[in-house]
C-alpha cells in the first residue's frame, strides 16, 4: 500500500526533519562532550555534563524516536517498502541499534549530570567521570552511513523483494493474457 503523494510528501518531509535534527542535535552533544573530554575546569565540565543530559533528555532521544517512527511509516507508505531493499532493511536496524545504545547511553549520561549537579561534587570527582565521546563519534558515524544509504539507495532487493516482484509481474502477465481474446 502506498501513501497518496501529498502524504507521502509531508511524511517524507517530517521523516528528513527529524532524521537531519538527530544528526544536528548529536553535533551539538558532541561540542560539549568534546568539554568534558578535554577541560579540567569543574565549572565547564559540571556545565557540560548538565548540558549533554538535557540535549539527551529532551532533544536527541525524541529524535530519534520520532525519525525511528516516520523511517517506518515511510518504508510501509512507499514502494520501496520495509523487507524489499537492503537499503532500506540496513537502514532500518542501524536506526534501531543507534537508538537502543543511545537510551541505555542515556542512563549514564543521567548520572553524569546528577553528579555534576551536586554542589559538593569536587573538580577531581567530575574530572573522575570522563566522557562518552567513543559512543558520540560511533553515533554520528552510524547516522551517516543511515544518511548515505537513504540518499543513494544502492541497488539490492532481499528474497523477500524478488519474491514479490516476480509475483507482480506474473499477476501482470496473466492479467495482460486474460484481456487478449
Amino acid at each position: 500500500m502506498t501513501m497518496p503523494p501529498g502524504l507521502r510528501r509531508f511524511a517524507l518531509a517530517a521523516h528528513l526533519t527529524l532524521s537531519v535534527g538527530w544528526i544536528g542535535a548529536v553535533a551539538a552533544y558532541m561540542a560539549l562532550d568534546l568539554a568534558t573530554a578535554t577541560s579540567q575546569d569543574a565549572q565547564t565540565l559540571r556545565a557540560a555534563y548538565l548540558g549533554m543530559e538535557l540535549i539527551v533528555r529532551n532533544v536527541i532521544v525524541p529524535l530519534a524516536l520520532a525519525s525511528l517512527l516516520t523511517g517506518l511509516v515511510m518504508a510501509l507508505g512507499t514502494k520501496w517498502g520495509l523487507f524489499r531493499h537492503y537499503w532500506v532493511l540496513i537502514s532500518l536496524l542501524l536506526t534501531i541499534v543507534a537508538t537502543v545504545v543511545l537510551l541505555v547511553e542515556a542512563q549514564t549520561i543521567s548520572y553524569f549530570a546528577d553528579v555534576a549537579a551536586d554542589p559538593t561534587t569536587s573538580g577531581a570527582e567530575l574530572r573522575a567521570l570522563g566522557s562518552t565521546l567513543a559512543h558520540s563519534v560511533g553515533g554520528t558515524v552510524v547516522l551517516l552511513v543511515i544518511l548515505v544509504l537513504n540518499v543513494y539507495k544502492p541497488q539490492g532487493m532481499t528474497r523477500h523483494g524478488w519474491r514479490n516482484q516476480h509475483k507482480q509481474r506474473r499477476k501482470q502477465r496473466e492479467q495482460r493474457t486474460a484481456l487478449v481474446p
